[in-house]
């Protein structure tokens, strides 16, 4: 094996929750926030996520550790923080920048299990694969309509004449179709559909052994592509579009360009996009959470018709929050609450059902979480296992919850406690060049920075004390 663990194993504190070996169900959805019909959304058609909502237990605030691919997956599969990892990038991948770092594909692989990886669960496609017994990218097309795919066509063949440089940012950005498509095509045309029907056929394959299955869906992820009937879910005259006004006082450093949407055929690449095509990215981005829902709610039926849901935890959660328009900014790569506020899910044995939390809970605990609900060493990561919060939802835990993403050379800091959010931005030097302080009792859109309002100088302080204790000193009490 290339990689060997450079961590200690704790025991796991307790009894397991049961003796026969317990099944994992690893859902991932690249680039889904939190708005969801369980999470309270009613607009929003997701009657999987609620049905696993409904039999489990939902996190109301739980954080990623950066908005951002690459380092929140990373961050996710080690139980360490990018400060700990170095990952900051998309174009770091694990097995380069980590080689020697436990994972918990490593752990379930050499603890028995059948690993089984598809779609996207790192941002590089090779990573972990010798811990994988399964591994496939279950790929296909981004577009299905023929308009679409004759104009990506014609834009590679222009590219190639200006001989631009193949597989560059240049070349990747001309040849980029549109930002969604509602194609009247099955399912099974797009990437997740497809990754459905392997992850049917995974699970009629299965052997004796215990399975981690691990399911990354594509979408909502750019572009938002998905069939048309999922588009016919939502009536577009019912969006309304987000209010364009910035949070009053935030420094520069909070905001991005939100290149990754610019990327796309037709988008500006300055200023603000038109109320039609933010409708239009809204409606789409809706049809895709829907489109992922109903793959979802395909793989949790065949669990249950081979009777493998009862023995099976499940984990559900997307790597990061998104920006709809909100601010007149989209995408993810910033510190707010809406890119940093995730969906977690947890189902199955030992988890209570219907229950939901709003102790602080960080993507570093998936980790630790599963293999202490699994009955395996929990390994010494950065993050610690939610199991008491399975046993009693409402008990008091960490009291803030980290996020951090690098900007200009130096690093943004952030953290999330009780009603508020603050966020330090440190230059190279470490030197604190800005900070933001939000309310966000009544929603996650920040208004009004209120960092350098005197009324707030002792919530403020407070907020400073807990970023200098870091995460280690917000721990909850044992």
């Amino acid at each position: 094996m290339k990689r060997t663990s450079l961590f200690l194993f704790l025991t796991a504190a307790g009894a397991s929750i049961q003796a026969a070996p317990v099944n994992v169900l690893f859902v991932a959805v690249d680039d889904l926030r939190p708005e969801l019909g369980c999470y309270g959304y009613a607009h929003m058609v997701t009657p999987n996520i609620d049905r696993l909502a409904e039999n489990g237990l939902l996190f109301e605030q739980a954080y990623c550790q950066q908005a951002i691919c690459a380092p929140s997956r990373i961050s996710i599969m080690t139980g360490l923080r990018p400060d700990t990892t170095k990952v900051y990038t998309l174009e770091q991948p694990l097995d380069e920048e980590l080689p020697d770092t436990l994972t918990v594909v490593q752990h379930f692989h050499t603890s028995g299990y059948k690993t089984i990886g598809l779609g996207k669960i790192y941002h590089h496609t090779n990573d972990d694969h010798e811990f994988w017994d399964v591994l496939d990218r279950c790929s296909a097309p981004t577009y299905a309509s023929n308009e679409n795919l004759e104009l990506v066509e014609r834009l590679t063949t222009e590219a190639n004449e200006r001989k631009i440089k193949k597989n560059s940012k240049e070349y990747r950005h001309y040849i980029a179709g549109p930002p969604y498509e509602s194609a009247d095509v099955p399912d099974n045309i797009y990437g997740d559909g497809l990754m459905a029907d392997r992850a049917i056929e995974e699970i009629r394959d299965l052997d004796e052994r215990p399975f981690f299955l691990a399911v990354g869906f594509k979408k909502p992820h750019l572009a938002f592509v998905a069939p048309k009937k999922y588009w016919d879910l939502y009536d577009a005259s019912r969006i309304e579009i987000p209010s364009k006004e910035m949070p009053a006082g935030a420094p520069e450093e909070a905001f991005t360009s939100w290149g990754e949407l610019r990327n796309y055929h037709g988008v500006p690449q300055q200023g603000d996009v038109s109320d039609e095509l933010a409708r239009n990215l809204i409606h789409g981005y809706r049809a895709s959470v829907s489109y992922i829902d109903a793959q979802l709610g395909r793989i949790l039926d065949e669990l249950e018709q081979k009777d493998l849901l009862k023995n099976t935890l499940i984990v559900l959660w997307g790597d990061h929050g998104w920006k709809l328009g909100d601010y007149g900014d989209w995408c993810k790569h910033t510190n707010f609450e809406l890119d940093t506020h995730v969906p977690l899910i947890y189902s199955g044995p030992g988890v209570p059902r219907g229950k939901r939390s709003k102790a602080l809970v960080e993507y570093v605990d998936i980790f630790p979480t599963l293999a202490d609900g699994c009955g395996l060493p929990v390994p010494e990561v950065e993050g610690i296992s939610s199991l008491p919060l399975f046993e009693n939802p409402d008990r008091s835990w960490k009291k803030a919850a980290f996020s951090q993403y690098p900007r200009n050379g130096g690093m943004g800091y952030t953290l999330r406690s009780g009603t508020w959010r603050y966020t330090e931005w440190r230059n190279r030097a470490g030197a604190v060049t800005a900070r933001e302080l939000y309310n966000h009792a009544g929603s996650d859109i920040a208004t009004v920075n209120l960092a350098d309002h005197p009324e707030y100088s002792e919530i403020l302080a407070r907020m400073e004390a807990l970023m200098r204790a870091g995460p280690a000193g917000s721990l909850p009490e044992s």
